[in-house]
């Protein structure tokens, strides 16, 4: 866990009131929280792009890069008002990450994942407020990111809760945690091991004694993220700190297509941005080629254009998407896997015509492009598959909805 100056952001006591809904708004034109975000998101994804590499090359956690986002109050950006801080719909946590994609997919990622956590907060009120107020004076503090955790599904992974003298008992392993070396707060998974199981969500300050993180990460892309395994041996709970056990009577379903939007529109956006960042590099890339007259013009030309033409299309898909989630649209609500199925094919489609286009040099550790290309191919990684999003839309159309 790092620390960093203090932002003007969340912190204040939770007021007793009922959530309200993020994101009715959409950047400049909103809360001014999100206006002062956006003005200071430019000098941030420079900031990211210019330490991308090196964190790439040592497969190091962005430290600073967080610490930057943090300061800009993008780290949280989707608290909710009643909280503190600005709601952010969306709309706006798309046109966030995008661009902090351009910058470093990997802090974008773990930016992500914190995100949606306080904005599934500013809905369900799913964390006891108490334990809350704690994430949010942590936040005030310095860089609080937050993990989801589980259920993993390999073997001798996962965790399992005991009952102990007062508390829960949670012990085992989570692989592929995103930031786990720097995560203030992990949303656990665990089943009991009661004699009639229960499925439950537990929260763990990531300092808690009995956490450990081992050093696993050994991934193509997204080597920044240090998405380590997270291991756990008789870490305490208390029962405060227990979001829910047994039956989901503490959820609202309604809310489960929300949950499924958000993550469906969020993540790929960051691998937009990837693409973006491809696309702007190949551009000034070519653009010598074509002064010197060494292809045709028209051929070169239509190229980039198809690259120019699916990446804008995915783009404007996503945020129209978004919108119309923030916007209440049932419309929406049931296309956001469409749009998830459209952005990652585009994104990976966007960055291996570029790497096409540039041959050998796109292919060179010399230059960024290569390392998008890495990057991108961990968009389909996230959630469900893409052939059981296809198979559910499949059913869906055959049923006539």
């Amino acid at each position: 866990m790092t620390t960093a100056a203090r932002p003007p952001g969340p912190g204040s006591a939770p007021s007793p009131d009922a959530p309200l809904s993020p994101g009715r708004r959409d950047g400049a034109g909103g809360h001014q929280g999100v206006a002062a975000a956006f003005a200071g998101l430019p000098r941030v994804v420079d900031l990211l792009a210019a330490r991308a590499e090196e964190h790439d090359r040592d497969a190091g956690f962005p430290y600073q890069g967080i610490e930057a986002v943090h300061d800009a109050g993008l780290l949280t950006l989707t608290v909710s008002e009643r909280h503190g801080g600005p709601g952010a719909g969306l709309a706006d946590t798309v046109r966030a990450l995008t661009e902090l994609g351009r910058g470093d997919p990997s802090v974008a990622l773990v930016t992500a994942l914190t995100l949606l956590v306080h904005a599934r907060q500013a809905r369900t009120s799913q964390w006891p407020e108490a334990v809350y107020a704690d994430l949010l004076a942590d936040s005030v503090r310095g860089p609080a990111l937050v993990g989801v955790l589980g259920p993993a599904d390999g073997p001798g992974q996962g965790v399992t809760a005991r009952r102990g003298d007062g508390c829960w008992l949670l012990t085992g392993c989570e692989p592929g945690v995103a930031g786990a070396e720097a995560l203030a707060w992990m949303v656990v998974t665990a089943r009991t091991d009661e004699e009639q199981p229960r499925d439950g969500l537990f929260l763990v300050q990531g300092d808690t004694p009995g956490v450990q993180v081992e050093p696993t990460w050994d991934q193509l892309g997204l080597r920044a993220t240090a998405s380590h395994d997270v291991v756990f041996e008789a870490v305490e709970v208390g029962d405060d700190a227990v979001v829910r056990l047994g039956a989901r009577s503490g959820d609202s379903e309604d809310d489960e297509p929300l949950d499924r939007a958000w993550t469906d529109l969020a993540l790929p956006a960051v691998y937009l941005g990837v693409a973006r960042a491809a696309r702007s590099w190949l551009v000034r890339a070519l653009r010598p080629v074509l002064l010197e007259g060494r292809f045709q013009d028209a051929q070169l030309e239509a190229a980039v254009g198809s690259i120019e033409v699916e990446l804008t299309t995915a783009e404007e898909l996503l945020l129209a998407l978004a919108r119309g989630v923030d916007e209440g649209s049932p419309d929406a609500l049931r296309r956001t896997a469409a749009g998830r199925i459209v952005a990652t094919r585009a994104a990976v489609s966007v960055v291996e015509q570029a790497v096409a286009l540039s041959g050998s040099a796109g292919l060179s550790r010399a230059h960024p492009l290569e390392r998008h290309f890495r990057d991108v191919l961990h968009a389909r990684g996230h959630g469900r598959r893409e052939h059981e999003l296809l198979a559910e839309a499949g059913r869906q159309a055959l049923q006539g909805r």
